[in-house]
């Protein structure tokens, strides 16, 4: 797959570099902030290959990829300057305060996710090594495995100092030297010679250890960010390289000492301490609405902005927060396992069988969120009812975490106590599974429609007849070599192998979509149909080369009407499979999407029945 076609369509049909103001990424996402969000295509971008959704919150357009989004940033990054936040246009922005301090929040923590999650699931994998014996806590192996482990977390102040200034368009590295500034040796050693008080100038400052703190930084550098601007204004250009700096340090350096910091440092503690007496009050109904609400923070993209939560919590002994929110995590694994047991269709089970695997080994459950439980709404009570359940469980027993790592089979040895945390994430597993093998996934009142013509002898209604738009050889959507298309995160379909280089309209509809390079066209039927017509696999790395559309974007056409000659042996030739895939991209309209039973086709031959 060709990540930088993909971040070039991507660009291209968000508006433009220009329209990006900055742009950070998950798990799975990116996270883009626009000036316009009108100028975004979002519908041709969830439509576009190697897209999984378009989520629009908190201010910002995020893109939902998978995996590899990481590849695509890169590739973005590459192309646009939009990994820098310090576009002027930002004051332009019509968002609320509450939205922007949310945005610069989970932007700033979502670089650092990778590495949090990774050191955390290390430190899980040494707790369970050293409960089965299998290493000592006393050797050099240890130690050294600790550290890898433990790093990120104790200098979290100089890695938060980093991304909160290049989130607010400051200069990286001096917001990393401010959180350097309060870890360094001499610093810290005040604390340790001089008892929990020292003076700077004559004011008297509160000494207090910063390693793995949140706050201070973030009002730090926050702070930081609005004197540089202030003065890159008043300092002529050619002394602000080392003058700018050497002013921000001498100035936010001791205010952080004598008042960012300490504020810091009792604002964290505050919010811990409400966490915790909400926990403490009543541990089954935090754990309740945690584990409930999970499933939907992370729909909307907001889950991140727990992340400084559970940190201040796990710098002070252990957080609540992770272990309630987990039971959210495996009720949506338990509806793919669930969808997995219940159905007899091949496809559906290989996707839900590819959701699984991400979900229970790392914590990533966006796959079975857009793959699954969005496509069958009916599941989304399940999850809740679950999550629910579950994270009373976890609240009821007082479960907490010992550092940050998403929740997975792979983190368990991160909680305590142990055996209450595996009774409520397999009670929320359980619960989810059993309530969709029992009341099953699919839409309800459909299923009645169906049921009801059947009974008194109608035929299903044809919602749309769906001829060939190609002439070749027949696959299954599922034998597609691209995840994408093959786990149908798109839609419902069917694939053909073209021995013929035209392509026409399967319906009489309107062009909707037609890319710049002619290798896929959009087209909805009269009727409502979206389908989705994609001539080869990466074949958007070609730029065009070897198509020839023959329609553009909003042309009416009639069934069998020709869209685009493409040159099947020079796309070959060139290193690309022509396989196409032919996608139904509004699938959860439809009952039932049937297939020809047939191993060849002609072009204008009857390819695809959908019915309500």
């Amino acid at each position: 797959m060709s990540y930088q076609s993909l971040a070039k369509e991507i660009v291209q049909l968000i508006g433009g570099e220009q329209n990006i103001i900055s742009v950070v990424h998950c798990a799975t996402r990116l996270r883009f902030t626009l000036k316009d969000h009108s100028q975004a295509d979002k519908k041709t971008l969830k439509n576009l290959d190697g897209i999984l959704s378009v989520v629009e919150n908190g201010g910002q357009f995020q893109v939902v990829i998978g995996s590899h989004v990481s590849d695509v940033y890169k590739d973005v990054i590459k192309i646009t300057n939009a990994g820098s936040a310090a576009k002027e246009s930002s004051e332009k922005s019509k968002r609320n305060v509450i939205a922007k301090i949310f945005e610069i929040i989970a932007g700033s923590f979502s670089p650092l996710l990778g590495a949090l999650a990774g050191a955390g699931m290390l430190k899980a994998l040494l707790a369970l090594l050293i409960m089965t014996g299998l290493l000592s806590d006393k050797g050099g192996t240890f130690f050294i495995l600790s550290a890898a482990g433990n790093a990120v977390f104790y200098f979290l102040p100089i890695f938060l100092g980093i991304t909160v200034a290049t989130k607010l368009g400051a200069h990286p590295y001096v917001g990393g030297t401010i959180g350097a500034a309060l870890l360094e040796p001499n610093f810290t050693s005040l604390l340790q010679n001089t008892g929990d008080s020292t003076h700077f100038l004559g004011i008297p400052i509160v000494l207090m250890n910063y390693s793995s703190t949140v706050f201070p930084v973030f009002i730090a550098v926050s702070i930081y960010a609005v004197l540089d601007k202030f003065l890159r204004k008043i300092i002529h250009k050619d002394l602000q390289m080392f003058l700018v700096p050497m002013l921000s340090l001498l100035i936010i350096v001791p205010l952080t000492t004598i008042a960012f910091g300490p504020f810091g440092v009792y604002f964290g503690n505050s919010i811990g301490t409400f966490i915790n007496f909400l926990y403490s009050e009543s541990g089954t109904l935090t754990g309740a609405l945690m584990g409930g609400a999970y499933t939907f923070l992370t729909l909307l993209g907001i889950h991140n902005g727990l992340a400084p939560f559970i940190l201040e919590n796990v710098a002070h002994g252990g957080d609540p927060l992770l272990a309630l929110v987990s039971a959210g995590v495996f009720a949506q694994i338990g509806v793919a396992l669930g969808i997995f047991l219940k159905t007899k269709n091949k496809k559906e089970k290989a996707l839900a069988a590819s959701t699984l695997l991400p979900g229970l080994l790392s914590g990533v459950t966006e796959p079975i969120l857009y793959g699954l439980i969005l496509r069958y709404k009916r599941t989304i009570p399940y999850v809740a009812i679950a999550g629910v359940i579950g994270g009373g469980v976890s609240g009821l027993a007082g479960a907490k975490a010992s550092t940050l790592a998403l929740p997975s089979a792979l983190s368990i040895p991160i909680y305590s106590p142990l055996v209450a945390y595996i009774i409520s994430i397999l009670t929320a597993l359980a619960i989810a599974t059993i309530l969709t093998v029992i009341f099953g996934y699919e839409d309800k009142k459909r299923i009645e429609v169906e049921e009801t013509k059947v009974e008194s002898g109608q035929l299903l209604v044809k919602q749309d007849a769906i001829v060939s738009p190609l002439t070749g050889v027949i696959k299954a959507l599922a034998d597609v070599d691209d995840p994408v298309f093959a786990s149908e995160s798109m839609g419902k379909g069917i694939a053909i192998e073209p021995t013929v280089g035209q392509a026409v309209s399967p319906v009489n509809g309107i062009v909707t979509t037609i890319f710049p390079t002619g290798h896929a066209i959009g087209i909805t039927s009269n009727e409502g149909a979206e389908i989705l017509i994609h001539i080869g696999i990466n074949t958007v790395q070609l730029g065009g080369k070897y198509y020839s559309p023959v329609v553009k974007q909003g042309d009416q056409v009639n069934q069998g009407d020709l869209l685009v000659n493409f040159d099947i042996e020079k796309i070959k030739e060139a290193g690309y499979p022509v396989t196409t895939p032919i996608i139904i991209t509004n699938t959860d309209r439809y009952i039932d999407i049937i297939e020809m039973n047939k191993e060849a086709i002609h072009a204008k031959e009857a390819l695809l029945t959908l019915v309500v």
